[in-house]
Parts: structure tokens; C-alpha cells; sequence
């Protein structure tokens, strides 16, 4: 078969199953199996056609054998996997004991106003340690526990996915595509947080000043006291500290030893199961539980393997076409059109439409700046709160659409606008 022929067909496959991750909801299918399918026939059509392989070296393409091409690339993957792996597993054992539970005995006001500023720098600076999926998680809960009005709940949803996708962008661990431009040394953890805590501030705080004056957001709630449940867990501060200070570990320990940053996830993964099953074992042992279950165990088992699995699939997938020299082509051309500020702030506009992951994958096989070049700053904020201007445009707003049943229209009307002054906001600060 004709190579011009073969790569059509590659993108052919690359493109379909994109447009079926995309419309994951309308085909009420998994957005893993088209991801994983993708990857496979991706790889499969690479191999039975024998088309040469290639890796980057030295800002140029260099063929390599299909066995080392496959096993580099699943070897990068599998440190970002291994790393989200074990955030996950630490952010279970933290919910096992309610610790999360403990930030709402925090949160006494009853004015809108000042609810507003509260949830929104909890999911900023949360989402920053635990990732702005799961911060967006915890903070609607504690949400539906104190204000009983859906459609009130619904605006501040619409500030936390704003807040959280904005704190999740100056962290090396706070969103998926800023811990894969950190594990591959596109960033380090120090010169991130230092160019980006500022604009992702302003991405998060400018929205919230515009929407604290509008009449939604004037007078008081009533706080639902809620009747406590007698089998839910009394929350656990010390857990939370534990869990929290655990994960904001690892940068510290890449910094140190220069190894990849799953193995400091790992060292607190093993740090905070043994506290948590001592700590399981003593209540089981004073008969606080009937039936006792291992704390590390049960977390284990509520980690987000489709999840695992999606990332798995349409990394590798961006891996094969990057192995064919097809993306780094690409890199070329899109250099010689626009500059490159251009071209990653669209980024940013595209990640509100289809998933950030597979973008931010393609930037990091187009470009080769150094190590900390201010385009892979912007890369990542771009790609990060780019996605609050539409509900489907982020993990935040697709689990915050489901917990909340936020209809896609209103969100256009009521939040997008004010995303976008944030992301304009914020991206003007980074490119001056």
C-alpha cells in the first residue's frame, strides 16, 4: 500500500475516534473505548504496513526500531499514568476517613457574597494539591449540604469549575496536562508556580469580582443544617493534613533526588496507607467499626480506572502519530503560519471544545523549546482554564454538568462570559 495512503488512513482512524470521544454523551459510550481502540489500530497499521518509526533528537527526526519507539513512549505514558494512580489512591484514603468532611465545619457564613469568595479561593488553592477534578467533587458535596436551592447551586458550580480549572494550571499536580509538561521536563514544578500563579489568580478572582455584584449573589442563604447520617464518618482534619501535605511532598522530592515524580508519589502513597490502616486497625480494635474493611484497600478499589484507561489510549495514540514524524511536521508548518503565542492561546479556545489531553500531547510533539520557555507556561494555562468556557470543555465541567444536571445552554449564557474574561485576562498577563 502507498505511504501517502497509509498515513490518511492513520488519520482517518486518529479523527474518527476523536470525534467519538467528543460525543461521548451523545453516543452514551465510554469515551475509553474509542480512545483505546484508537490506540490499537493506530499502532497495529504502523506495524503491519513496516512504516519507518521515528524519535526526536537534536531538533530533528532520527529513524528508531518499532520495539524501542513503542517501549519509549509507554514508558513516558506510564509515568504520568503512575503518578495520577497514586494521587488517586491518596485522595480516596483522604475521603475513606471523611476528611474532606472537615472543610465544611470551616465554611459558617450565610451571606451569598462572601459564600462565593470562600468556595471559590477553597477550589483555587485546592485544586492545586489534589487536582481541579476532584476539588470541583468535594466542593459541590459540601455544596449540596449547605444551600438547599439547585439553581443557586448551579451558579456557584459555574464559579468552581471556573476557580478550579484556574488553580489547577500553576501546579505541576493540579491538572492532568501540567503534571505531563512537568514529568516531561517541559516545566519544572519551582518556574511554573512562579509564572503562572499570577495569571491563573486573576483567570480565577476577576471572573468572581464581576459575578459578586450581580443580584444572584445579594443577600442571605439559609444554612441546611442536615440531619448527620449515623453511619457517615466524623470528619478527620488529621487525615486531610496528612493526605494533602503527603502529595504536595513530591514536587519537593523530583527537586531533590531528580527522579520522576511517580516514585515520590509512590513513597506517599506507602506513607499515607500505613497511617491509614494503622489508623483503621486501632478503631476496628476498639470496636468503633462492625465490619472492619482495609482502609487501603477500599480506596483502591474507587480509583478512576476508565479514566486510567482514556488517558492510556489517546496518549498513545498522539504517540503513534508522533512516531510517524507527522505531528513534528505539522509543528513546522504551523511555525512558519502563525507565531506561536497565536497558536497556543487557540489551543485554549480548542481545549473548550474537545479535551485538553490529546492538545497539549500534539504541543508537546510540535515544539521543542527548552525547559521552561514561557510558550510552555502559556501551554499549559492556555490548555488548563481554556476549558471553563464551555461545560463540556473540562473534567470539572463535565462531572459538575452530571452532579448538578447544569444544562449546556445555561452554562453558555450565565458562566461562559465570565471565563473568558478570566482566560483573556490571564493569557494577557502571560504574553506581556
Amino acid at each position: 500500500m502507498d505511504p501517502s495512503t497509509i498515513y490518511a488512513l492513520i488519520t482517518f482512524v486518529f479523527l474518527f475516534g476523536y470525534v467519538a470521544i467528543t460525543m461521548e454523551h451523545t453516543l452514551k459510550i465510554d469515551k475509553l473505548i474509542p480512545a483505546v481502540l484508537m490506540m490499537g489500530i493506530i499502532w497495529a497499521i504502523i506495524s503491519m504496513a513496516g512504516m519507518p518509526v521515528f524519535e526526536i533528537h537534536e531538533g530533528g527526526l532520527r529513524e528508531a526500531p518499532l520495539k524501542d519507539i513503542l517501549l519509549h513512549h509507554f514508558g513516558k505514558v506510564g509515568e504520568i499514568l503512575f503518578f495520577l494512580i497514586g494521587a488517586m489512591i491518596i485522595v480516596e484514603i483522604i475521603d475513606f476517613f471523611n476528611g474532606f468532611g472537615s472543610i465544611k465545619k470551616f465554611i459558617t457564613t450565610k451571606n451569598k457574597r462572601y459564600l462565593l469568595w470562600i468556595i471559590v479561593v477553597l477550589a483555587f488553592f485546592l485544586s492545586a494539591i489534589i487536582d481541579n477534578l476532584t476539588a470541583t467533587i468535594v466542593l459541590i458535596t459540601i455544596l449540596k449540604k449547605l444551600i438547599p436551592d439547585q439553581k443557586l447551586r448551579m451558579r456557584y458550580a459555574g464559579m468552581i469549575i471556573i476557580a478550579a480549572n484556574a488553580g489547577g494550571a500553576w501546579s505541576p499536580i493540579g491538572d492532568v496536562t501540567t503534571t505531563m509538561l512537568w514529568i516531561a521536563n517541559k516545566v519544572t514544578a519551582w518556574e511554573l508556580t512562579k509564572n503562572l500563579l499570577l495569571p491563573s489568580l486573576l483567570c480565577a478572582m476577576i471572573p468572581t469580582l464581576f459575578a459578586s455584584f450581580l443580584p444572584v449573589f445579594k443577600g442571605n442563604i439559609p444554612i441546611q443544617e442536615g440531619e448527620e447520617s449515623g453511619q457517615e464518618k466524623k470528619p478527620s482534619l488529621s487525615m486531610l493534613l496528612i493526605g494533602l501535605g503527603a502529595i504536595m511532598f513530591v514536587p519537593v522530592f523530583k527537586t531533590i533526588t531528580h527522579l520522576p515524580p511517580w516514585a515520590g508519589m509512590m513513597i506517599a502513597v506507602g506513607f499515607v496507607g500505613a497511617i491509614a490502616e494503622k489508623r483503621s486497625n486501632r478503631e476496628f480494635s476498639m470496636g468503633a467499626a462492625m465490619n472492619h474493611k482495609s482502609s487501603l484497600h477500599t480506596s483502591m478499589t474507587k480509583i478512576e480506572l476508565p479514566s486510567i484507561l482514556f488517558f492510556l489510549g489517546i496518549l498513545m495514540a498522539v504517540a503513534g502519530l508522533e512516531s510517524l514524524g507527522m505531528i513534528f511536521k505539522a509543528g513546522e508548518h504551523v511555525q512558519k503560519l502563525i507565531p506561536n503565542e497565536v497558536f497556543i492561546l487557540l489551543l485554549g479556545f480548542g481545549s473548550a471544545i474537545i479535551d485538553n489531553v490529546p492538545l497539549v500531547a500534539a504541543a508537546m510533539g510540535m515544539f521543542q523549546f527548552p525547559t521552561d520557555d514561557p510558550s510552555w507556561h502559556l501551554t499549559a494555562f492556555s490548555a488548563g482554564t481554556g476549558g471553563s468556557m464551555l461545560i463540556i470543555g473540562s473534567a470539572a465541567g463535565v462531572v459538575a454538568m452530571g452532579m448538578e444536571k447544569i444544562p449546556f445552554m445555561w452554562y453558555l449564557k450565565n458562566i461562559a462570559w465570565l471565563a473568558l474574561i478570566g482566560f483573556l485576562a490571564g493569557s494577557a498577563v502571560i504574553v506581556l
